[in-house]
């Protein structure tokens, strides 16, 4: 037999080449059912993680550039009740908050102040209640990432232990110890719990950056308020 026949005796022999590389597709599609549905449930959340990510981040950009010129000409307006009426923007939480306290100066003053301690109290508690409100609707969303960044890598780990336990069976099932039989399994459950750590950690980072940039709107806010409580103060002390 000539050297050509020998190489190609042995290449027959030798079977499909050995992958050099993780696929991830194709372990997706080799693995067990459940550990298939818990990869796809995984990574819908990613995307969801993502869209939020996104979406959150440029409503903040836009919302702190609305609010700054909204603030910019509201200090500027010499009738704040007048300005509210006409110019007052429903959609920026510091036009609601102004909104509020409008109308609360309107309706503890229409029939004369008779109690301007009373009056301050009422309007305080009218706008902190409306700055409440505007920063639990901006971090309403923000749940979802919270949820995920604690819940995804115990679903990754959950397809984990199932792919692993379907590994074990195909070795009772074959007779057979071998790490060729059981390798292909556990790679597959293992690849369940990377995706998991894929979702979950883009989430609690995002929810981490995203609280604090709540908390400092609803500063920014809080500030809007009192300001805005400390003019209708100087208001009633003048009447």
């Amino acid at each position: 037999m000539t050297s050509f026949a020998l190489l190609a005796a042995a290449a027959a022999g030798a079977g499909p080449a050995a992958p050099t590389r993780l696929d991830p597709v194709q372990l997706f599609l080799d693995a067990d059912i459940v550990v298939q549905l818990v990869m796809a449930g995984l990574l819908l959340a990613s995307l969801w993680t993502w869209t939020i990510i996104v979406a959150f981040w440029l409503r903040m950009g836009r919302l702190n550039r609305r609010s700054t010129s909204y603030e910019a000409d509201f200090w500027q307006a010499e009738d704040f009740d007048a300005f509210a009426r006409q110019k007052g923007n429903g959609d920026l939480p510091p036009g609601r908050i102004a909104r509020a306290g409008v109308a609360e100066w309107r309706h503890s003053t229409k029939a004369g102040v008779r109690d301007r301690e009373g009056t301050r109290q009422r309007l305080s508690a009218v706008m902190e209640s409306q700055v409440a409100q505007e920063a639990d609707e901006l971090a309403d969303r923000l749940n979802f990432l919270a949820t995920v960044g604690a819940v995804a890598p115990f679903v990754g780990l959950f397809g984990t232990v199932w792919g692993i336990m379907n590994s074990f069976f195909q070795i009772g099932a074959q007779e057979s110890s071998s790490l060729a039989v059981v390798a292909p399994g556990i790679s597959e459950a293992l690849f369940a719990t990377a995706i998991g750590l894929f979702a979950a950690i883009p989430a609690v980072i995002a929810y981490n950056r995203f609280g604090h940039a709540v908390n400092r709107y609803e500063s920014r806010l809080q500030r809007f308020a009192e300001r805005l409580h400390a003019s209708f103060s100087r208001q009633l002390e003048a009447g």
